[in-house]
């Protein structure tokens, strides 16, 4: 059968309402004034991914729940705008939106509305399998509907990736996901031994490949039964917000594994992309191209090291 596109995404469309603010934690007050303003824009961790692998010239396409809503808009908006494939599956509760604090430094705690899910949300069995069945690789967001589409993306035999975010690798829910891909990318911020957990993935899944990204520090890459440090890039720009390196991370690591690059080669296409989106102010939706991420991953050293 035909593979059409390369990356098919899974989940994570909605809106932040981005909201700058002088410090985090934000002590106690009864109002602040928001000179810059609070702005709406589309983009959440599936958005971004998707936003990331497009522009990086693999052919995508995104999949998900979204509601006939002015949210709903801006995420169709966006996708139109660049140019990547959106089937959304309508979603009475609404277009899932958050609020993201964002401070000077570029560091932001996000509020989601939890409201706009039920526990009964799912993306069709067909509509999943039709287009798994027309892609190289699917990658899944964490969400309660992705939970359900698994056996799917399985039996259709497509790879898998998807990211667990700040898991602590304790809570169950995040298991399915943990163990039915074959990339797994993760926050190191919640584990007190990231090497354990990474090896508990790959023992007790199929991974081939996980990633731990610890932000300034770089990321942990675990392949080939040999975990390594990748260290950080330096940003080209000021750092002015963290929110989306993850999912560029996560992108550029995809692009450089579907064109069978070494693990540490995708580690460090990872890192640049990472690196760009810090300097992309919050109200943007922004990737690095194909041109400026090989260019600086040729660039930066590559002196990945042993624990």
């Amino acid at each position: 059968m035909s593979r059409d596109t390369d990356v098919l995404v899974l989940g994570g469309a909605g809106v932040d309402a981005i909201v700058h603010v002088p410090e985090l934690p934000l002590p106690y007050a009864d109002s602040y004034m928001i000179d810059s303003g609070i702005r709406a824009r589309a983009g959440q961790t599936g958005d971004f991914v998707a936003l990331g692998l497009s522009a990086l010239g693999l052919r995508t396409h995104h999949l998900d729940l979204i509601g006939d809503d002015p949210e709903g808009d801006l995420v169709r908006a966006l996708h139109r705008d660049k140019g990547i494939g959106l089937t959304a599956i309508p979603q009475p509760a609404g277009t899932k939106r958050a609020v993201n604090l964002v401070s000077p430094d570029g560091r932001r705690l996000s509020l989601y509305d939890s409201s706009r899910a039920h526990a009964d949300d799912r993306l069709p069995p067909a509509t999943v399998r039709a287009l798994a069945e027309a892609s190289r690789h699917a990658h899944v967001s964490i969400t309660q509907p992705c939970a359900h589409a698994l056996p799917v993306l399985r039996e259709s035999g497509v790879s898998i990736s998807t990211d667990l975010h700040n898991w602590d690798g304790v809570n169950p829910y995040h298991e399915p996901f943990a163990y039915s891909a074959d990339v797994v990318f993760l926050s190191a911020t919640a584990l007190s031994d990231p090497e354990r957990t990474m090896r508990r993935i790959v023992d007790r899944g199929r991974a081939e490949v996980v990633v731990a990204t610890a932000g300034a520090e770089g990321a942990y890459l675990l392949a080939d039964d040999e975990l390594t440090r990748v260290p950080p890039v330096t940003p080209s720009s000021p750092v002015v917000d963290s929110n989306g390196a993850g999912d560029a991370f996560a992108a550029a690591f995809l692009f450089g594994w579907l064109n069978r690059e070494a693990p540490r080669l995708c580690a460090r296409y990872g890192a640049v992309a990472g690196a760009h989106a810090c300097t992309v102010p919050a109200t943007r939706v922004d990737a690095i191209g194909r041109a400026e991420l090989l260019a600086r991953a040729a660039e930066s050293e590559p002196r990945t090291t042993g624990r």
